[in-house]
């Protein structure tokens, strides 16, 4: 039996050790909250994340990382991803040799710059070919209902990301494999803060134009991203790319896109924080992808304009003329 270790017990943690264990994997489930932990061993649900989710019978949780880590094949990061680097260097010496991390995060590290499986490589120490990157339209509380849904496994080691495939691979979670670590991760990093300007046009009353041109142009924006960084062309039109940024960018359930709403609805950035019970992972990421973008000299209007907004205070309707009254161009430039 594939033994799995899983940091991180929030709502897309719990669910994946759930995909895991119905996958046939004998999982253990990090947290750092006592009583969390207790709830999964106890109840075999993690009701502050999944309410009513029962768990199952090979997944088990603890707050020791050691234990967590031991003889684990796949090592599965959950955390928010400003975090990482800090959660990560105290796991680093308890993981197996041999163990493949797994990240399931999407964002881009402040000040660096650096996409998570760059932070995984330079803080564990490992070469490119052990870490794996897991995304898509995967939004946990589906997930975790056991609705239908696909992914995308990505390493730039095929056979370790078909292992990692097989690992995970249940009759509602069906996984791709990928080796285009690079426009996997952006196409995940930057839907969140496409995810936030729909949020935001939605609820300013805005109407499916405004939201159909904002995830359209949003995707071009991550796709000459991409380009200037190396990444595959098509990743950006898989699940991915497209895939992940339709689900975030439409559904109620998306944390990005609540947060642009509540935004759009006039509410402050320190209110919007206050009524957001977990993180939203663009609100901090916007600053990084644009931060990535600049270094690599794209431009990224719709980008920059969510940096405004949210953390410059630029008010939505400013914004939006603003970003209308740009020059005119081709649409493929």
């Amino acid at each position: 039996m594939t033994r799995c270790a899983v940091y991180g017990t929030g709502s897309w943690g719990t669910a994946f050790a759930m995909v895991l264990g119905d996958a046939g994997c004998e999982v253990t489930l990090w947290g750092r909250r006592a009583e969390v932990v207790d709830a999964v061993n106890s109840t075999r649900t993690n009701p502050g994340y999944l309410p009513g989710v029962e768990l199952p019978p090979t997944v088990r949780a603890t707050t020791d990382p050691a234990e967590a880590a031991r003889g684990a094949e796949f090592t599965v990061l959950a955390v928010p991803s400003q975090t990482l680097r800090g959660n990560l260097a105290r796991w680093a010496p308890l993981l197996p040799s041999d163990t493949v991390l797994v990240s399931l995060m999407k964002g881009v590290e402040l000040g660096t710059a650096k996409r998570m499986s760059e932070v995984i490589e330079e803080v564990a120490g490992v070469p490119a070919e052990r870490v794996a990157v897991l995304t898509g339209p995967n939004l946990a509380l589906e997930i975790a209902a056991r609705q239908p849904a696909a992914s995308v496994v990505a390493c730039s080691d095929e056979p370790v990301a078909r292992r990692l495939q097989a690992a995970c691979h249940t009759p509602y979670f069906r996984p791709y494999t990928n080796t285009d670590v690079v426009g996997c991760e952006l196409g995940g990093a930057v839907k969140n803060v496409i995810a936030l300007a729909v949020g935001i046009a939605d609820g300013m009353g805005l109407g499916d134009n405004t939201k159909a041109s904002l995830m359209t142009r949003g995707l071009a924006e991550t796709s000459r991203l991409g380009a200037a960084m190396g990444a595959d062309a098509h990743t950006f039109a898989g699940l991915a790319g497209m895939g992940d940024l339709i689900a975030t960018c439409s559904s109620p359930l998306s944390r990005n896109h609540t947060f642009g709403t509540n935004l759009g609805r006039g509410m402050t950035l320190e209110q919007t924080i206050a009524a957001t019970k977990q993180t939203a992972e663009g609100v901090k990421s916007c600053e990084s992808v644009l931060d990535l973008a600049r270094r690599h000299r794209v431009d990224m209007p719709l980008t920059e304009t969510v940096v405004e907004i949210v953390h410059d205070g630029k008010p939505p309707m400013v914004a939006l003329k603003d970003l209308m009254a740009r020059s005119a161009k081709a649409e493929r430039r």
